[in-house]
């Protein structure tokens, strides 16, 4: 299979390229686009057929749940049933945007792998401007998680897409680097609490002044979660060929666990802020400013996938604080790692 890439910029007329897109979700394919935190391989929500398809391109488990993409918060009762309020506050307030929430779902609507053996779904609206029109062009909703190859660091690139589904896939809209860099944020809403099932662009702290209260369980205990809600609950994610290990912002720390595995005939790459690029590891992948938190989350999976380009053999990743976006960024990290940390 040829796969097309498409680019879709702002300052010209794309309108072909949609149509394009647009005419193979209609006949049952899968098409990537980016959204404003990663690209999404997608397939329209109510062909089962054309559902499945996701699963097999990606390698997918079939008990993963798909996240549906929609374009305007009205068609949300299309979709889903019994809406609580704080779910139409959340709307209101971070629609569109990075915030998936997950609801009771209407039955007999949605093709049935999107919710597989569930009674909830996930719903957003993102806010991209080429996953809106494709949206608006399609009419249709579109389930899609992330376009890359299960287990493997999401794309926030066309070329990732392209890396990991070229020949598998039919067409890639490239509408450039997305801005966020890590998944939307999952809330169930359908608890007398709310709980945060993945942590994302929107933070547990900008939820709690909308809403009140919400829940959010650590890394462990999502672990224990035995049919997941969302996407990322279940199964390792986000990880390049080399293992990862997390390892503290400590220079001396740092400094001598390179000089220890390079004894041990390690190729080692360092993920850390800007700041440690004088340390002797084999490669340095930077995440930017240490007290840049969003910087470091859109750098973060560009910078995963940079090392399966080197001959590496291990990848120390430093930690960061969990607050804000860094919960995410240390949600994606830990199970890049599979939450082993580096043991002197």
């Amino acid at each position: 299979m040829e796969t097309l890439l498409l680019t879709v910029d702002e300052f010209v007329d794309n309108s072909e390229n949609y149509t394009q897109a647009v005419d193979l979700l209609n006949n049952g394919e899968v098409v990537a686009f980016p959204t404003e935190t990663v690209y999404g391989l997608g397939a329209v929500a109510t062909d089962e057929q054309a559902v499945k398809k996701i699963f097999t391109a990606k390698g997918r488990p079939s008990d993963n749940p798909l996240i549906v993409h929609i374009g305007t918060i009205e068609e949300v009762e299309d979709y889903a049933v019994d809406i609580p309020e704080v779910a139409k506050k959340c709307m209101e307030a971070f629609w569109p945007g990075p915030l998936t929430l997950v609801m009771n779902v209407k039955p007999n609507v949605l093709a049935a792998s999107v919710t597989p053996g569930m009674q909830t779904v996930g719903l957003r609206m993102p806010d991209h401007p080429v996953a809106l029109n494709l949206l608006k062009v399609l009419k249709k909703p579109l389930a899609a998680p992330s376009a890359n190859r299960s287990g493997k660091p999401s794309p926030t690139k066309a070329i990732h897409v392209f890396e990991d589904l070229q020949g598998i896939i039919p067409c890639i809209l490239d509408g450039g680097m997305t801005g966020i860099g890590v998944e939307s944020t999952v809330l169930d809403v359908t608890l007398d609490q709310p709980v945060i099932l993945r942590p994302g662009g929107v933070t547990k702290e900008m939820l709690e002044q909308v809403i009140g209260s919400v829940l959010e369980p650590n890394f462990e205990q999502q672990k224990i979660e035995s049919t997941p809600k969302a996407p990322g609950m279940k199964y390792t994610h986000y990880a390049p060929d080399a293992p990862v290990y997390l390892i503290d912002q400590d220079k001396n720390q740092i400094e001598c666990a390179v000089e220890k595995l390079q004894q041990q005939q390690h190729k080692v790459a360092l993920l850390a802020p800007q700041k440690f690029d004088d340390v002797n590891a084999d490669y340095f992948f930077s995440f930017g400013d240490e007290h840049e938190l969003e910087q470091m989350s859109g750098k973060l999976y560009d910078a995963l996938r940079a090392c399966d380009k080197t001959d590496a053999t291990i990848i120390l990743a430093t930690v960061t604080e969990r607050k804000g976006v860094g919960t995410a960024i240390m949600n994606r990290l830990e199970k890049a790692a599979g939450g082993n940390w580096y043991q002197q």
